[in-house]
């Protein structure tokens, strides 16, 4: 097979413009393996490169029209892969961030305090946890107790993998703060009153 930039041409693009889903579909040919490869070597991960690659060609549908050089194409596809799969690395760097951040703390709260309080502050965090909204909770603990991933997760609970995104940066930003305040009080309590 040739490379897509041989093979897509004027006509193509002003058919995929007009939203002619055969020409989206052979553009998606020229460009999935290839993508999927050159994701994958940056992410690392079968799961979020397929992931990436399904957001590009979302991506090309929705800005069809905006498309006008049929030559540009080949970098426009890359460009948006490139940029989600770094976006994939932040997220993986900040959420590793705060994983390490939280065994710290517990850690450090574990012996500053005797194990009561530290139980007692496990099930505080227990009970935030079941305090969120209904979504923000399922999607939370199908993410971190379940292990699935945001994909997943979409899949089982019949929702966009970017609405999930939503209701997970929601969940952690309500327990941060909260487990923050709570550790915050805990600290000062022990110091005041032990």
């Amino acid at each position: 097979m040739k490379n897509g930039k041989e093979n897509i041409n004027h006509d193509l693009l002003t058919r995929l413009k007009k939203g002619d889903i055969q020409a989206f579909d052979q553009v998606y040919e020229l460009y999935c393996h290839k993508l999927f490869s050159f994701v994958l070597k940056i992410v690392k991960s079968e799961a979020d490169a397929d992931d990436i690659v399904q957001e590009v060609f979302v991506k090309i549908w929705e800005s069809r029209h905006k498309l006008d050089d049929y030559q540009l194409l080949n970098s426009f596809i890359f460009t948006i892969a490139y940029n989600g799969s770094i976006d994939i690395l932040r997220k993986r760097i900040s959420n590793h961030k705060y994983v390490e951040h939280l065994k710290k703390s517990s850690i450090g709260i574990a012996e500053s305090v005797n194990e009561v309080e530290y139980k007692e502050f496990l099930y505080h965090v227990e009970k935030l946890i079941s305090n969120l909204p209904e979504r923000q909770k399922q999607v939370y603990l199908l993410h971190k107790e379940q292990g699935l991933t945001y994909p997943e997760i979409a899949d089982r609970l019949s929702i966009s993998k970017n609405t999930v995104e939503n209701h997970m940066g929601k969940a952690l930003s309500s327990l941060r703060q909260k487990v923050s305040h709570a550790l915050l009080n805990n600290i000062l309590f022990g110091h005041i009153f032990l």
